[in-house]
């Protein structure tokens, strides 16, 4: 598995358990420790576990039914290695990685719990696929013997970007390479002509520099319309053994979004941005606005349009079974959350 610049850990001391009574049996009003929630996330504002864990001072259940530590990785594809390893408890999947680890992985056991981020809601932002504004390349039919970029093979950029060149003819291998890159480091592989298409995702999609040099070609809305773009997914034997906490967890993270998606805390939404990206709150004005992608104020993930993507995953060939998501999904948890909230 690949672990990418840090592991950020958040009051990850367990309650200190009480002292033995002379008979060496412990007190019967002792608490149990909160339990230990491991999430996986890649680039911030998209991810939601860093964001949530900046907000412990709105998060009721924090330390006291539960605990967090967010890992962070390059992608999701490496989510399901973690996942499936037993390091993560809460896994963000893109449905393209989800599709793989149920047929590749065989994580029956998988379940969709939260929605994290969706692409080409209307009013609000979508992926850019771009180019040099002064390149070669004008047209998706440009592209032919061309490189381009993907943050991970199989991620769901990647398959946007395939399933819109297939729409001109145009297939991986046989008429074009693909190379990954970092995020962060699309900007100078276009720049530097290592690439002749770069995938952009915010932040990095709205770079000041990147847009100096750069046009979008076309969107990630144009590959799949509304795409389920990441969403936090938990094995069933973990759900089964801590469902009280994962709802609480779940309350919280509700919670936490609002308060994020809210006007009147926007500009402090910015600062938290701004600074886990280490950036000019100025470059980051744009989160939690129109220009951002969407995030589900009760947390309820896209069902139907997660179907309709990974029915497109099937025809670029990146999966050969159908799955039925209504199987893999349980959202009891984070409903029951959001109403507690109402």
């Amino acid at each position: 598995m690949k672990l990418c610049i840090d592991r950020r850990q958040f009051n990850l001391g367990g309650i200190a358990a009480g002292a033995a009574l002379a008979t060496g049996s412990a007190p019967r009003t002792a608490r149990a420790a909160p339990v230990k929630i491991r999430v996986g996330w890649v680039v911030v504002p998209a991810s939601l576990a860093p964001l949530v864990l900046e907000k412990k001072d709105i998060l009721k259940h924090f330390g006291q039914s539960y605990v967090a530590e967010a890992t962070r990785f390059e992608g999701t594809p490496p989510v399901i290695t973690a996942l499936a390893a037993g390091e993560l408890e809460i896994g963000p999947l893109a449905f393209s990685s989800f599709g793989l680890a149920i047929q590749n992985a065989h994580m029956d056991d998988l379940r969709v719990i939260c929605d994290e981020i969706e692409d080409g809601v209307a009013g609000y932002g979508t992926n850019q696929f771009m180019v040099l504004k002064d390149g070669p390349v004008k047209t998706v039919a440009d592209l032919k013997g061309k490189v381009l970029a993907t943050n991970v093979i199989g991620s769901a950029v990647d398959i946007a970007m395939r399933a819109v060149l297939r729409r001109s003819g145009l297939e991986a291998n046989r008429d074009y390479t693909i190379v990954e890159a970092p995020f962060p480091a699309m900007r100078a592989m276009l720049a530097e002509k290592k690439a002749d298409l770069i995938s952009a995702v915010p932040p990095f999609s709205l770079d000041p520099g990147l847009l100096a040099i750069a046009n979008s070609l076309f969107t990630q809305k144009d590959a799949f319309g509304i795409t389920q773009l990441t969403m936090w997914t938990a094995r069933t034997p973990f759900i089964q053994q801590n469902r009280a906490a994962l709802v609480d967890f779940l309350e919280d993270t509700v919670r936490a979004i609002r308060w994020y998606r809210d006007p009147k805390n926007h500009e402090a939404a910015v600062d938290i941005v701004a600074r886990l990206n280490k950036a000019p709150p100025a470059r980051m004005e744009w989160a939690f606005t129109g220009k951002d992608q969407y995030r589900d104020p009760n947390g309820i993930p896209n069902l139907s349009a997660l179907q309709s993507n990974l029915q497109l995953q099937k025809q670029v060939g990146f999966l050969t079974d159908d799955i039925d998501v209504k199987k893999y999904s349980d959202v009891s948890m984070v409903q029951e959350a959001a109403k507690r909230l109402a």
